[in-house]
């Protein structure tokens, strides 16, 4: 499997990818006792809430229940550091529910290099007393697989090029795009399923596995005095000229499709405003003013004069990149530089065309902000990956099984063996295969344990995008709180076999063992079960 100048390393568990289900997965794995390797491309730990720079798309209920105790933690941590680091206006210090740059998408919205230095200090313990290695940069190359057992994962350094046998008892599959998955022979789907495979009413009729949602190579900028205008993209004028036959106007624009109604409809853009906005996500996006939408950090948030200007990541419909899936490797650096590419066009565009509430043209003063986000260029260390393979699973969920259109508001969406909630409405961007926006009112759903265990492969669990949904459902189950929580939960559920001596397999199809597995997430903090209420 690998080069005789290899380096080996043994563990109990082997994490590939280090996003933010690996984390809640490794912090689950720690604090039982076990050894763990993780692994990660980019700088950050994280995913998509660090080295993608995005704010957590969380439901409306985050600050009461419906979330884990460990994610709760990294929550209060993110505040705890703003509070301890930064000079907070008055009103924002007694703030029990700080939101650092009042964004309309989350009641937590704050800069991504805060949410890595929460988790590095999380880690910190564990690396220090041996417990926990971290591999980076490096990514996953080849597995040696033992009949349905994964014996061992090498992974490359992008520095050096030097390899890593990592040979582990379990192995867990925490990267953006299931990468273990085709690596190790695990069954999984990619892309859109069809009507006929999985009877869901918004599925189309023809399957297309190169039909994925769209990625977004986000930014972070501010706006003071100067002229901080980029380089003109040598590919500005395809950008400019570039339209979706239903967008309504080019993509380098303020138009967008309302994702509900799907008609194109005009944002705005109000620089430093002095109005804060709230909103209800269940009749309200909030995208209306892209300034506010995803702001990171407020000046009002902050003693008078700390900031000369607010903070706003960039993660907007206009950056939504549709042409082609990344999870075809023969393509993706193709398509992750089209998808930069666009973005870079748009900041382009920002600064210089587009039209300004005073009647003129182009921001100018608008600046990147390279600091923000760990990179040299103001861009993201990588790209908003929204969708992943998903392995064959033991259970899968369906649109039927929490669509609040198909199954009516008849309360939360219930499995046999749930392992935690999440609530998001099933939300799909458009796509590579040319679809518009699907937009579908959801349940508050339950994870069952049945969409972590692959039909087959014995030692492998699914931490991240990967878990046994479908195309349709992924657009609910892909956010902040349910990927940290799937991760806690199959980190969980590792732990739990390595002590018995168990396959996931075997849990899962025993009552008994699934209900001991319950008891330990309820003890650690994992809600279950949802209270009754209606969905959104």
């Amino acid at each position: 499997m690998t080069s005789a100048a290899a380096k080996l390393i043994t563990t109990e568990v082997a994490i590939i990818g280090g996003g933010l289900g690996a984390v809640a997965a490794a912090l689950a794995l720690l604090q039982r006792g076990r050894r763990v390797v993780l692994t990660e491309e980019y700088a950050w730990l994280g995913g998509q809430l660090t080295s993608q720079a995005v704010p957590p798309d969380e439901h409306i209920w985050v600050e009461q229940f419906g979330i884990t105790a460990r994610y709760r933690a990294l929550r209060e941590g993110i505040r705890t550091y703003y509070r301890d680091n930064y000079p907070l206006s008055a009103s924002a210090r007694i703030d029990r529910e700080l939101n650092p740059g009042r964004g309309r998408v989350s009641k937590l919205c704050h800069e991504p290099r805060v949410a890595n230095a929460v988790i590095t200090a999380q880690l910190a313990p564990y690396r220090s007393n041996g417990q926990l290695t971290v591999l980076q940069p490096v990514v996953p190359v080849s597995a040696e697989m033992n009949g349905t057992t994964v014996r061992g994962v090498t992974v490359v350094d992008l520095r050096t090029g030097a390899e890593t046998e990592i040979v582990a008892e379990f192995f867990l599959d925490g990267t953006e795009t299931g990468d273990l998955l085709p690596m190790t022979g695990t069954a999984f789907v990619v892309g859109a399923e069809s009507q006929a495979d999985t009877g869901e009413p918004s599925a189309p009729e023809v399957a297309d596995a190169g039909n994925v949602q769209s990625i977004a190579w986000c930014f972070v900028f501010d706006h003071v005095a100067g002229d901080h205008t980029i380089e003109r993209p040598v590919d500005y004028e395809y950008w400019r000229s570039f339209e979706l036959p239903y967008w309504g106007a080019p993509m380098l624009s303020f138009t967008a499709p309302n994702p509900r109604t799907l008609v194109p409809e005009e944002r705005t853009m109000h620089v430093n405003p002095e109005f804060d906005a709230t909103g209800d996500p269940r009749i309200d996006p909030g995208d209306r003013d892209l300034w506010i939408f995803r702001r990171i950090a407020a000046r009002n948030t902050f003693a008078e004069g700390f900031y000369d200007s607010d903070v706003v990541l960039a993660n907007w419909p206009q950056l939504d990149y549709v042409g082609g899936s990344i999870i075809e490797f023969e393509d993706r650096a193709v398509h992750l530089a089209a998808a930069k590419a666009q973005s870079r066009a748009y900041v382009y565009w920002l600064q210089t065309e587009a039209p300004r509430p005073d009647g003129g043209h182009g921001w100018p003063g608008l600046r990147l902000r390279p600091d923000v986000v760990g990179t040299d260029d103001g861009f993201a260390q990588a790209p908003y990956i929204r969708e992943s393979r998903r392995i064959k699973a033991l259970t899968t969920v369906r649109e039927q099984d929490v669509s609040i259109k198909v199954r009516g508001y008849g309360g939360p969406a219930q499995f046999e063996g749930s392992v935690g909630v999440g609530m998001y409405r099933i939300d799909l961007h458009p796509s590579t295969g040319g679809d518009n926006y699907i937009d579908v009112d959801c349940a508050p759903f339950e994870i069952p344990l049945g969409a972590l265990v692959p039909v087959a492969t014995q030692n492998l669990l699914p931490a991240a995008k990967n878990i046994g949904t479908t195309h349709i459902t992924n657009g609910a189950y892909r956010l902040h709180p349910v990927e940290w929580n799937v991760g806690e939960a199959t980190g969980e559920l590792a732990a739990f076999c390595l002590d018995h001596g168990l396959s996931p397999q075997q849990v899962a199809t025993d009552p008994d063992l699934v209900t001991q597995v319950q008891h330990r997430l309820t003890e650690a903090g994992v809600e279950l079960h949802w209270p009754e209420i209606a969905g959104y």
